[in-house]
């Protein structure tokens, strides 16, 4: 036998290649959660998007009355915007007041890439008047 052995052993390759097999296997697994996630994040946004711009035309474009509407945007995204009194145990009637407060409720319903239904909602109170 040679003291001085000048190459690597077919086990000395072997383990390199497997260590490395699992260290590629690990850094996929990783980006492609990271990935996973980014879409996820998307969908939110996008959703999140939406309800605060069905939230912000309450009142403006949308008149505040208790109520329900609901439609639809083309990539998936399903709002509804539910209006109802909010409960100020009769005052409204108590003190003949011109303005009462309404809960308007934003929510917005997608399936997600991941096959799972997701949704947002936003709840806000708005003074309008008592009709």
């Amino acid at each position: 036998m040679r003291g001085n052995s000048r190459g690597m052993t077919l086990i000395e390759v072997l383990v390199a290649f497997v260590v490395l097999s699992v260290t590629m296997a690990a850094i996929l697994q990783i980006f492609s959660g990271g990935m996973r996630n980014a879409r996820l994040a998307e969908g939110y946004n996008r959703a999140l998007f939406l309800a605060q711009s069905q939230m912000a035309s309450v009142g403006q474009e949308q008149k505040l009355a208790v109520g329900e509407s609901s439609g639809s945007v083309g990539d998936g995204l399903h709002w509804r915007v539910t209006i109802d009194g909010y409960d100020d145990e009769g005052a409204v009637e108590r003190y003949a007041l011109t303005q009462r407060l309404y809960q308007v409720r934003v929510r917005v319903d997608w399936h997600a890439g991941d096959g799972q239904q997701r949704q947002v909602q936003l709840v806000s109170l708005r003074l309008g008047p008592a009709k």
